[in-house]
C-alpha cells in the first residue's frame, strides 16, 4: 500500500517549493536544453527509425546526423567578427582593371 494522501500532499507542496528556487531552475534549464536537442534529433530528423541494419551503420547514421544538426544550428548564428579582408587580385583581374574590361560577377554573388 502507497503513502497516505497527506503524506503525497506534503511531499508534492515540498517539491513545488523547491522548483521556485534559483539552484533549481538552473539545473533544470540544462536538463530542458538536452531534452529540446533530443527531441529535435528523435523527430525532426527522423531517427526514431534506422536505415542501416547493424549497430555499426546505425551509429554512422546517428553521427553524421547530429554532425548536420550542428552544421544547421551553426549557420543560423549571427556572425562572431567582421567580415575577412578582401584578398589582392589575380593576374587576370588586374589585366582587366588595366585594360577597361568589367570583370564577371563571381559565381557565389549570382542571384543577389
Amino acid at each position: 500500500m502507497g503513502p497516505a494522501p497527506r503524506e503525497l500532499r506534503d511531499l508534492q507542496l515540498r517539491v513545488r517549493a523547491e522548483q521556485q528556487t534559483p539552484e533549481w531552475k538552473a539545473r533544470y534549464a540544462v536538463r530542458s536544453g538536452v531534452e529540446g536537442t533530443v527531441n529535435e534529433f528523435a523527430h525532426g530528423h527522423g531517427m526514431r527509425r534506422c536505415r542501416y541494419r547493424g549497430q555499426s551503420k546505425a551509429h554512422v547514421q546517428h553521427v553524421l546526423t547530429a554532425i548536420a544538426i550542428n552544421i544547421e544550428r551553426l549557420s543560423g548564428l549571427p556572425p562572431t567578427e567582421k567580415a575577412p579582408p578582401s584578398r589582392r587580385p589575380t593576374a587576370f583581374q588586374s589585366y582587366l582593371d588595366r585594360c577597361g574590361i568589367s570583370r564577371p560577377k563571381p559565381w557565389r554573388t549570382l542571384g543577389t
